[in-house]
């Protein structure tokens, strides 16, 4: 009788979580005015998608979680579990085009690598390679993957994916690590739960790299406190990653010294002394390192440093998104929910190591960091919160059924109605066009950007990211172009496009060969060709004309093929 009314128990939670969760996404979609994400906000994203068919597939997505929270397989081997399964269904993402125009920049500086090698790399970073406000870490790792396997955009993302996976393991090693593999399991999976991040993973940008880093960094710190040995080097190199990835993560990292003070105090009478030197080995390490390069730079660190400070932190103001956005639609908000009772039951039980994961989310809310792709390292802290709040369902089948629902319908929102709205971008005709170059004969292509009267953003910039999709060679004759308001482009986040330097392996004349096909970018659709353009292309035919556009953003980038 008591089995049985286990059993009975435990089946009217799953139909109200169930009946929850259907409900959860009736109400999003029925407020979605309300998500003002800039890139995948719920109105822009439901314009290409059927609601009804959504709701339908949820509810399939739903029985298939229930299904997978009675096996207990994915425990076997949770890391391996979590690898594979996050790879695969990321993935499922990499027909998306490059829908944020700041991969231009990580391409160029990636490309300079390839083309002139890694010593020019470190010689020319900032200097002869345009830098903006980026550092040079990923770059570096792109332009290694370019020199040594190939240009090729899948190699990029099969790499970032595989970042990816490997932060949902270390997300479940570090919960492992604070509390048991339980509640790391479930923090891996709850990281499937943000479905904004299915919309980065396969871009050629630095934001999930940096997720992965500062990951790393903060399970190998753990683990250099813990055990000392070949740990200190690890971890001091995992550091010195994080550190030279983004500014941002300069801050986050302040997670690390707060874990040094909390494991002193746990273990003051025996074990303090031993935290405080390994730490000291760690940030003598992991300083040597970050200052050898930021002497050797400091010119270039100091100058974007002014940038950041006079740019982009008012910037921020600006260009924000709410956190009803971030929290209630692009996470799913059953984590944000356990994570916010998370407090309670840990201040409750007076859990000193959890303020180790609640710092760094407590910090984007008291700095009021309000872009999404600004919080995407911290999402990791912020599932392991929630995992600590689930855990205080006493039912591991109720915990594990909870968690994939939460992942699985999270994935099928991303899949069923962001993939298909961030494929109708304009930038993706760029996509469509290199690889429509690429069946074309013949290796020399020239491009052209004719701007408008009142243009906004410099075409300029997506020429790299034409150049990521073909195989062509491409040659550009850029001419320096004006912006049409000057005050306004001082700031707006794409200010850097009017920063771009051409890079030398794009300069026109460069090659004897006559072009086989001219590339005309624009940002309107049939635009009439300036006269001097117009006489280039004379003797080739108009061949193709690529103008998807999703009527969403201000910026759209058409590409009108020429070809004899």
């Amino acid at each position: 009788m008591g089995a049985n009314g286990d059993r009975l128990k435990r089946n009217i939670f799953f139909v109200i979580f169930s009946i929850l969760t259907l409900l959860t996404y009736l109400i999003q979609y029925f407020s979605r005015f309300f998500d003002d994400n800039r890139l995948t906000n719920w109105q822009s994203a439901f314009a290409f998608s059927d609601p009804g068919k959504v709701f339908f597939v949820l509810t399939a997505g739903i029985i298939v979680a229930w299904i997978l929270s009675t096996f207990s397989f994915p425990e076997r081997r949770p890391g391996l579990f979590l690898f594979i399964s996050s790879f695969a269904v990321a993935s499922l993402f990499w027909g998306e085009p490059e829908v944020i125009l700041d991969a231009s920049r990580y391409f160029t500086q990636a490309k300079h690598l390839e083309v002139y090698g890694v010593v020019y790399f470190f010689r020319e970073w900032g200097k002869d390679i345009s830098a903006w406000t980026d550092l040079p870490a990923v770059p570096f790792l792109y332009g290694l993957i370019f020199k040594v396997i190939g240009e090729k955009r899948i190699f990029i993302q099969v790499f970032t994916t595989f970042l990816f996976s490997t932060t949902v393991v270390f997300t479940y090693l570090t919960g492992k690590k604070l509390w048991d593999k339980y509640a790391g399991f479930a923090a891996g999976i709850l990281l499937l739960g943000v479905p904004y991040l299915f919309s980065q993973v396969s871009l050629m940008l630095v934001d999930v790299p940096l997720m992965c880093f500062l990951s790393l960094s903060t399970f190998t710190y753990i683990r250099a406190l813990e055990e000392g040995g070949v740990m200190i080097p690890v971890s001091s190199a995992a550091i010195f990653l994080t550190f030279f990835t983004k500014y941002s993560a300069w801050l986050m990292l302040t997670v690390l010294p707060l874990m040094t003070l909390i494991f002193s105090i746990r273990n003051r009478t025996s074990g303090a002394r031993y935290y405080l030197y390994r730490s000291a080995l760690v940030v003598l390490w992991s300083g040597l390192l970050i200052g050898v390069v930021t002497v050797y730079k400091w010119d270039v660190i100091a100058e974007q440093i002014r940038l950041l400070m006079a740019y982009q932190k008012p910037g921020l103001r600006r260009w924000g998104e709410s956190f009803l956005s971030t929290f209630f639609f692009q996470v799913h908000p059953f984590i944000t929910a356990a994570a916010v009772y998370s407090v309670y039951a840990a201040f409750r039980k007076r859990e000193l190591k959890y303020v180790i994961i609640m710092w760094l989310p407590l910090m984007v809310l008291l700095l009021q960091i309000k872009r999404m792709r600004y919080m995407i390292m911290v999402f990791p802290f912020l599932c392991l919160m929630a995992s600590y709040g689930l855990m205080r369902i006493s039912e591991p089948a109720k915990i594990k059924f909870v968690s994939f629902g939460i992942a699985i319908v999270s994935i099928l929102i991303a899949l069923f109605a962001y993939l298909p709205f961030l494929q109708k971008i304009s930038l993706a005709n760029l996509k469509e066009a290199g690889e429509f170059l690429n069946a074309l004969k013949g290796q020399d292509v020239t491009v052209f950007t004719p701007l408008p009267g009142n243009h906004a953003v410099n075409a300029a910039v997506a020429v790299p990211i034409l150049d990521l999709f073909t195989d062509k060679m491409i040659s550009y004759d850029y001419r320096a172009a004006v912006p049409a308001d000057r005050e306004e482009i001082l700031t707006s986040p794409l200010r850097f496009t009017w920063e771009y330097k051409n890079p030398e392996y794009y300069q026109f004349g460069h090659r004897n060969k006559a072009p086989s096909a001219f590339v005309v970018i624009s940002n309107k659709a049939g635009e009439i060709l300036p006269p001097d353009i117009k006489k280039r292309v004379e003797g080739f035919s108009k061949i193709r004309a690529f103008d998807t556009s999703e009527n969403t953003f201000d910026y759209q980038t058409f590409v009108t093929i020429y070809f004899r």
